[in-house]
């Protein structure tokens, strides 16, 4: 099923019409009709949105699974949203993967070190 007949049946399921629903987002009315007739994709920052806001997984909003109660635990979503990458005990407990290979240990720092220049330069 497309995300946009997703997000619509979700809106409508809860009674909202698109200008609250909008609302709730911080959207404009004309953004969301455009996703719920999928002639634009939400960004990842309004899918998260829309997923905390109905309670369901962005895999769902985006048809990989039918199951829309997929989420994280919230003690979990909130480990996860607090990862540290370059904590080296967590670099020690688990690996880091790019295109199905591990990252050693130097890339894992570089790629931090990458991320957080990037981020100085924004």
């Amino acid at each position: 099923m497309p995300y946009g007949t997703i997000i619509h049946n979700l809106r409508e399921r809860r009674g909202l019409t698109q200008e609250e629903l909008s609302n709730r987002l911080g959207i404009s009315r004309a953004a969301l009709s455009h996703y719920e007739t999928n002639r634009r994709e939400p960004d990842y920052e309004t899918l998260t949105k829309i997923a905390d806001l109905f309670d369901v997984s962005i895999d769902y909003l985006i048809g990989r699974t039918h199951n829309p109660n997929n989420t994280l635990e919230p003690e979990v979503r909130e480990f996860v949203d607090e990862l540290e990458l370059s904590d080296e005990e967590l670099l020690k407990k688990y690996s880091l993967t790019i295109d199905g290979m591990k990252l050693t240990k130097d890339e894992a720092k570089r790629f931090i070190a990458f991320i957080r220049a990037d981020r100085s330069i924004r």
